[in-house]
């Protein structure tokens, strides 16, 4: 009750030098002899609580403050009658900053994060293929695409290398349980990259590389017949290069993953460059 008591006081204080607009007291005049009277907490429990020594007495900003509805009951315990938006609008603010809300801390580690997964095409002789894409959050970039016939644990631990070269590999990876991934831990531990295995049957925890494989399916693959390997490889990389350097995205205001600068109207005409085989077009400013 030592910091109840110091910011009862100090409201008490104030009331009873200000005044309403009709001139009446805000708070009865004997509130503040009342709420004066503090018990000093013990020291001891105040360090174990705060993890440090207690603030001087009269700093209530170094204290933890208490919610104006906690305050109005103790008001009204003492026998004050005062309303609880009174209390509300005299307390002390927080003058700390706001901490940073869990979009924020998202966004700063999202260049930290990677993640992979694996989704089945049918060629038209029903032929299942297996394409493993890597995506990095940062900027919704695919790194990696490719294309197997049996994806097995040594085939994906590979395709990691290949995707991550050098000191270029991300901080964390998050992938599901299948089994091509179940054998990569120690290549990606080589590497400096902590695997994070997303729970049974939710693919949700893994959105950002589910939206893409989607993307995937329903820009490209849901409009050609597949005949082979040669040529799935071939329509893949030509919709990876659309989607880096032409596709706005709405997570990142309306921009491609490779930054397009916006051109203005005395650039030219608007012309459109057929990409995807004719699936999509890239509009851009050409001098006349």
């Amino acid at each position: 009750m030592g910091g109840a008591g110091a910011i009862l006081a100090r409201l008490a204080v104030g009331a009873s030098h200000r005044q309403a607009g009709h001139g009446g007291g805000l708070a009865p005049t004997g509130v503040s002899p009342v709420l004066d009277v503090e018990e000093p907490p013990a020291h001891g429990a105040t360090e174990r609580a705060w993890g440090r020594a207690r603030p001087d007495p009269g700093d209530v900003d170094g204290e933890c403050p208490l919610g104006c509805a906690r305050i109005h009951g103790e008001l009204q315990k003492l026998g004050i009658a005062v309303s609880q938006s009174t209390v509300a609008k005299y307390m002390r603010r927080d003058r700390r900053p706001p901490s940073h809300t869990w979009r924020a801390f998202l966004a700063n580690h999202a260049s930290q994060i990677m993640a992979a997964d694996l989704f089945v095409v049918p060629t038209v002789t029903f032929r299942l293929l297996f394409v493993l894409v890597i995506l990095g959050h940062d900027r919704r970039r695919i790194v990696h695409v490719a294309v197997t016939d049996h994806p097995t644990a040594d085939w994906t631990a590979q395709q990691l290398r290949n995707a991550f070269p050098e000191d270029r590999a991300a901080r964390y990876l998050l992938h599901d349980r299948d089994t091509a991934f179940a054998a990569v831990v120690p290549t990606l531990t080589g590497m400096h990259v902590q695997p994070v295995r997303t729970a049974p049957r939710s693919p949700w925890q893994n959105a950002y590389i589910e939206r893409v494989i989607g993307s995937i399916r329903r820009e490209c693959l849901d409009h050609v017949i597949v005949v082979n390997e040669a040529g799935l490889r071939r329509v893949l990389a030509a919709y990876v290069a659309y989607y880096l350097r032409s596709r706005t995205h709405l997570a990142l205001a309306k921009d491609s993953p490779v930054p397009r600068t916006i051109q203005p109207a005395s650039a030219g005409r608007i012309a459109a460059t057929p990409e995807v085989g004719g699936l999509h077009h890239r509009d851009d400013r050409v001098a006349a």
